[in-house]
Protein backbone atom coordinates (compact mmCIF):
# COMPACT_ATOMS: atom_id res chain seq x y z
CA UNK A 1 0.00 0.00 0.00
CA UNK A 2 1.22 3.49 -0.85
CA UNK A 3 0.17 6.43 1.28
CA UNK A 4 0.41 10.05 0.17
CA UNK A 5 0.69 12.42 3.14
CA UNK A 6 1.97 15.71 4.49
CA UNK A 7 3.18 16.44 8.00
CA UNK A 8 -0.31 17.81 8.74
CA UNK A 9 -1.98 14.40 8.31
CA UNK A 10 -3.12 12.70 11.50
CA UNK A 11 -1.06 9.49 11.17
CA UNK A 12 1.99 11.07 9.53
CA UNK A 13 4.30 10.81 12.57
CA UNK A 14 3.02 7.32 13.34
CA UNK A 15 4.59 6.21 10.06
CA UNK A 16 7.44 8.67 9.62
CA UNK A 17 8.46 9.72 13.14
CA UNK A 18 11.18 7.10 13.55
CA UNK A 19 13.00 8.28 10.41
CA UNK A 20 13.51 11.86 11.56
CA UNK A 21 16.87 12.07 13.26
CA UNK A 22 17.64 8.41 12.51
CA UNK A 23 21.38 7.90 12.45
CA UNK A 24 20.92 4.62 10.58
CA UNK A 25 19.06 6.29 7.70
CA UNK A 26 21.47 9.22 7.70
CA UNK A 27 24.49 6.89 7.57
CA UNK A 28 23.03 4.83 4.72
CA UNK A 29 21.86 7.75 2.57
CA UNK A 30 24.32 10.47 3.64
CA UNK A 31 21.24 12.65 3.99
CA UNK A 32 19.17 14.02 6.85
CA UNK A 33 15.43 13.64 6.81
CA UNK A 34 13.32 16.66 7.85
CA UNK A 35 9.55 17.04 8.09
CA UNK A 36 9.40 20.36 6.25
CA UNK A 37 5.86 21.75 5.87
CA UNK A 38 5.83 21.96 2.05
CA UNK A 39 6.76 18.35 1.31
CA UNK A 40 4.43 15.67 0.05
CA UNK A 41 5.44 12.24 1.29
CA UNK A 42 4.87 8.99 -0.58
CA UNK A 43 5.19 6.16 1.92
CA UNK A 44 5.25 2.48 1.00
CA UNK A 45 3.59 0.40 3.73
CA UNK A 46 4.31 -3.33 3.91
CA UNK A 47 3.07 -5.54 6.73
CA UNK A 48 1.74 -2.37 8.46
CA UNK A 49 5.22 -0.75 8.54
CA UNK A 50 6.81 1.93 6.38
CA UNK A 51 9.54 0.30 4.27
CA UNK A 52 10.25 3.07 1.75
CA UNK A 53 9.50 6.74 1.30
CA UNK A 54 10.06 9.66 -1.04
CA UNK A 55 9.41 13.29 -0.18
CA UNK A 56 8.72 15.81 -2.92
CA UNK A 57 8.59 19.58 -2.90
CA UNK A 58 7.54 21.43 -6.07
CA UNK A 59 8.22 18.32 -8.21
CA UNK A 60 11.75 17.90 -6.83
CA UNK A 61 12.62 14.83 -4.81
CA UNK A 62 14.00 15.91 -1.46
CA UNK A 63 14.36 12.66 0.50
CA UNK A 64 14.45 9.05 -0.57
CA UNK A 65 14.94 5.83 1.38
CA UNK A 66 14.07 2.15 1.28
CA UNK A 67 14.96 -1.07 3.02
CA UNK A 68 14.55 -3.00 -0.31
CA UNK A 69 14.81 -1.56 -3.79
CA UNK A 70 11.68 -3.37 -5.00
CA UNK A 71 9.60 -1.17 -2.67
CA UNK A 72 11.28 1.98 -3.89
CA UNK A 73 10.82 0.92 -7.51
CA UNK A 74 7.06 0.60 -7.03
CA UNK A 75 6.98 3.91 -5.17
CA UNK A 76 8.92 5.81 -7.84
CA UNK A 77 6.81 4.29 -10.61
CA UNK A 78 3.68 5.53 -8.83
CA UNK A 79 5.17 9.00 -8.42
CA UNK A 80 6.25 9.16 -12.07
CA UNK A 81 2.69 8.28 -13.16
CA UNK A 82 1.43 11.28 -11.18
CA UNK A 83 4.02 13.94 -11.90
CA UNK A 84 7.16 14.99 -13.69
CA UNK A 85 10.30 15.17 -11.59
CA UNK A 86 12.34 18.35 -11.87
CA UNK A 87 16.07 18.48 -11.16
CA UNK A 88 16.54 16.72 -7.84
CA UNK A 89 19.71 16.18 -5.83
CA UNK A 90 19.31 12.69 -4.39
CA UNK A 91 21.48 10.07 -2.72
CA UNK A 92 23.53 8.01 -5.18
CA UNK A 93 22.71 4.90 -3.12
CA UNK A 94 19.97 3.96 -5.63
CA UNK A 95 21.84 4.96 -8.81
CA UNK A 96 21.12 1.75 -10.72
CA UNK A 97 17.43 1.96 -9.86
CA UNK A 98 17.26 5.55 -11.17
CA UNK A 99 18.79 4.31 -14.45
CA UNK A 100 16.43 1.34 -14.63
CA UNK A 101 13.40 3.63 -14.23
CA UNK A 102 14.59 5.98 -16.99
CA UNK A 103 15.64 9.03 -15.01
CA UNK A 104 17.99 11.42 -16.77
CA UNK A 105 21.17 12.62 -15.08
CA UNK A 106 22.43 16.19 -15.08
CA UNK A 107 25.93 16.09 -16.52
CA UNK A 108 28.63 18.32 -15.08
CA UNK A 109 27.18 18.32 -11.58
CA UNK A 110 29.28 16.24 -9.24
CA UNK A 111 28.73 15.53 -5.61
CA UNK A 112 30.51 12.96 -3.49
CA UNK A 113 27.39 11.13 -2.30
CA UNK A 114 24.63 12.58 -4.47
CA UNK A 115 23.48 12.74 -8.07
CA UNK A 116 21.12 15.09 -9.93
CA UNK A 117 18.19 13.31 -11.60
CA UNK A 118 15.10 14.41 -13.52
CA UNK A 119 12.58 13.04 -16.00
CA UNK A 120 13.37 13.94 -19.61
CA UNK A 121 10.03 15.68 -20.18
CA UNK A 122 10.64 17.91 -17.16
CA UNK A 123 14.05 18.91 -18.52
CA UNK A 124 12.43 19.91 -21.83
CA UNK A 125 9.85 21.98 -19.93
CA UNK A 126 12.59 23.65 -17.85
CA UNK A 127 14.57 24.54 -21.01
CA UNK A 128 11.42 25.91 -22.67
CA UNK A 129 10.62 27.97 -19.55
CA UNK A 130 14.18 29.32 -19.50
CA UNK A 131 13.90 30.32 -23.18
CA UNK A 132 10.57 32.06 -22.49
CA UNK A 133 12.06 33.86 -19.47
CA UNK A 134 14.97 35.05 -21.63
CA UNK A 135 12.53 36.37 -24.26
CA UNK A 136 10.55 38.25 -21.61
CA UNK A 137 13.72 39.82 -20.18
CA UNK A 138 14.83 40.80 -23.67
CA UNK A 139 11.45 42.47 -24.38
CA UNK A 140 11.54 44.31 -21.06
CA UNK A 141 15.07 45.50 -21.76
CA UNK A 142 14.04 46.72 -25.21
CA UNK A 143 11.04 48.59 -23.76
CA UNK A 144 13.25 50.29 -21.16
CA UNK A 145 15.74 51.32 -23.85
CA UNK A 146 12.85 52.67 -25.96
CA UNK A 147 11.57 54.77 -23.05
CA UNK A 148 15.02 56.23 -22.37
CA UNK A 149 15.37 57.28 -26.01
CA UNK A 150 12.04 59.18 -25.98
Amino acid sequence: MILKMTNKDEDFYKYMGKFFGSRIVEKQTNDRIYDDPYKTWYIYIYDERPVAFVSIERNAIKNIYTIKEKYLEELLNEIMRERKISSSIVTNLYLELYRKLGFEFLEGESYKNFVVIYTSKMKEDEEENQENDEKIVKKMTQKKKGKKMN
